[in-house]
């Protein structure tokens, strides 16, 4: 029988990845205050979140790269003390070009660190567990969702924009302390695949589906997401007063979604996509037609947060499981591909709205971005099970 519990040091990494993962999100509440205090404009003070994903897309592979030859630990300090001095420097300037710098800068940082993090949690608890390691650092980011991005707002509205740049600081820094006590330390192994070998690992078909099933997925999640406020208050009739509510449901979704994805990503990983997506597909479909009943609309909320994260960490796990001679860049691509989708799927929900199809349309973008997820998850598979059947391999191999 598997232990119920994963290694201290897993927990440990996703600590440091809630505070990560606040970071990446409170800007959307702290806008208005950083424009005012800074004497910008709010759509300038909103390329702080773009500068952050462009960071995410850009830096989680290239920030692998680099580290792909540095012990373990050493990557994971480097990279959480950067993101943490950064978010020290951030709150203390008065420059919207030094804040805009260091919001780069945290980026670059969050992603080699969940990029090594992926990498090392997995090694962590060997080759049939990956699935449930990669639950427990993304449950970090579903966990800032429900608590530290509003918490973040809390703080803004009290002490001001910096108390939140403070408070991720503070957080980061038992987390710092926790690593270098659990995260086991490791010199160099100098059979340890270089960077050109795990690029050459990442060549194959399978681990090219998986990321763009991951940016589908992700896009499809964000699209509605983003725009989830105007839909509950201008489609669902409710109050403003209702929309902490329905992030707070998408945040509780998302994170028994990864713990879902967890539990079958590395024992039923085809039964989980399979059916996840199917369900997935149907309930963008089936929100789109009933997102004018309050009552329905919150109850999906919730149902497609927690079938988005529970498809999306399975894939990020399947991501791994498809390049394990690559692992450190495999988890570097993963982020990036899930970031892709996390700045596309936004963009073509506005257009959708822009479009003058209302605020329901970012639901049916959703519903044809896992659909086409599905048509190419299907045409994947079964080229993987002939040619699996061909060599006499198991079809569950995707």
């Amino acid at each position: 029988m598997r232990s119920f519990f994963m290694p201290f040091a897993i927990y440990v990494l996703g600590l440091a990845v809630f505070a990560q993962g606040t970071s990446e999100f409170m800007l959307s509440g702290l806008v208005p205050d950083v424009a005012d205090d800074l004497h910008i404009s709010i759509p300038a003070a909103g390329w702080l979140t773009s500068a952050y994903a462009v960071g995410m897309v850009l830096g989680a592979p290239l920030v692998a790269m680099l580290s792909i030859r540095w012990p373990r630990r050493r990557a994971l300090l480097i990279f959480l003390l950067t993101f943490l001095l950064a978010h020290v420097l951030g709150a203390m300037t008065s420059s919207f070009e030094v804040l805009l710098g260091t919001r780069i800068v945290a980026a670059l940082a969050n992603a080699g660190f969940l990029a090594v993090g992926l990498a090392a949690a997995s090694a962590m608890v060997g080759s049939q567990a990956k699935g449930r390691a990669t639950s427990v650092l993304l449950s970090g980011v579903t966990l800032a969702c429900i608590a530290g991005v509003p918490l973040g707002a809390v703080l803004s509205e009290f002490w001001g924009w910096r108390s939140a740049f403070w408070a991720v600081a503070i957080v980061s820094v038992p987390a710092v302390i926790a690593i270098l006590c659990a995260v086991p330390a490791s010199a160099v192994d100098p059979n340890a695949p270089t960077a050109r070998h795990e690029l050459r690992a990442l060549r194959t078909p399978r681990l090219a589906v998986t990321l763009l099933l991951g940016a589908l997925v992700n896009g499809a999640t964000f699209c509605t997401f983003t725009y989830l406020a105007p839909l509950v208050t201008d489609v669902a009739a409710l109050s403003t007063n209702w929309v902490p509510v329905a992030l707070a449901l998408f945040g509780i979704g998302s994170f028994v979604g990864v713990t879902i994805g967890g539990r079958f990503a590395d024992t039923k990983p085809l039964q989980l996509l399979t059916i996840g997506a199917i369900a997935l597909l149907g309930g963008w479909l089936l929100f789109a037609l009933t997102a004018a009943n309050p009552i329905t609309a919150l109850a999906l909320v919730f149902v497609q947060g927690t079938l988005s994260f529970a498809v999306g960490s399975t894939l990020i796990a399947q991501a791994l499981y498809a390049a394990t001679d690559a692992p450190t860049l495999a988890g570097g691509f993963a982020t990036a591909a899930f970031n892709v989708g996390a700045a596309v799927g936004p963009v073509l929900g506005g257009i959708a709205i822009d479009a003058g199809l209302g605020y329901r349309s970012p639901l049916l973008v959703s519903a044809a971005l896992v659909a086409l997820a599905l048509v190419s998850y299907s045409v994947a598979r079964n080229a993987a099970h002939r040619s699996n059947h061909s060599r006499g391999r198991s079809p569950e191999s995707f």
